[in-house]
């Protein structure tokens, strides 16, 4: 029944948003390195050769209240299982974050990078992520973002094609303890730095609905 209803609210046209992946822009942490990125209307598409970046967006504004996400995604090559706690040793396929702040604060955001806005104290990252040797449904601490980031595990590393759909209202709840706020930013990565190997791998159709 939850699924059903679920589904019903992701097909109303007031309720639900496809988003367009052509504007968003890719984040580096070096000046020599980065992900390749194909870009199309509904899809991402993404090579990790010993790189590590993200692609964001700001979120829409008319979704800033968003409580579910829909997604598809296919990996078919994959870096090693890792220990997604471990700064420098957390490789993994691919990650979706959804940055969150008070709503008082969303005027002072405008514009800001998505580095600015993770790094900001009231800032709150779920990053859902294929990849790592963890179990499905296991919410880890960031090794990056300290407090302030909770990484949520949907797929252990290894290959394959899946559709996700995530409740952020409940899954903001059980990372943080805290009602969620408003969403602000979403972004992409793909990371296989540390392990030194590669990632092929895709994103699609990625839906919000409040």
């Amino acid at each position: 029944m939850r699924y059903l209803l679920l589904l019903m609210i992701l097909a109303s046209p007031s309720a639900a948003l496809a988003l367009d992946f052509r504007n968003w822009k890719e984040q580096r942490f070096s000046l020599f390195s980065g992900n390749a990125y194909v870009k199309t209307k509904n899809t991402v598409s993404i090579q990790s050769d010993g790189t590590v970046s993200l692609l964001w967006s700001p979120a829409p504004a008319e979704m800033q209240n968003a409580n579910t996400a829909r997604w598809q995604w296919n990996v078919t090559k994959s870096v090693p299982a890792t220990d997604l706690t471990i700064k420098g040793g957390d490789d993994r396929n691919l990650s979706l974050y959804f940055v969150f702040a008070p709503a008082q604060e969303i005027s002072a955001t405008s514009g800001a990078s998505i580095k600015t806005l993770m790094a900001s104290p009231s800032a709150r990252v779920l990053m859902y992520v294929y990849g790592g040797k963890h179990k499905r449904g296991a919410i880890l601490p960031s090794p990056f973002l300290k407090g302030l980031g909770k990484t949520l595990v949907l797929r252990p590393a290894g290959t394959g094609a899946f559709t996700e759909q995530v409740n952020l209202e409940n899954d903001f709840f059980q990372a943080f303890g805290e009602v969620k706020t408003s969403l602000v930013g979403l972004a992409i990565s793909s990371d296989s730095d540390d392990t030194a190997t590669a990632v092929a791998a895709q994103i699609s159709n990625l839906m919000l609905a409040q």
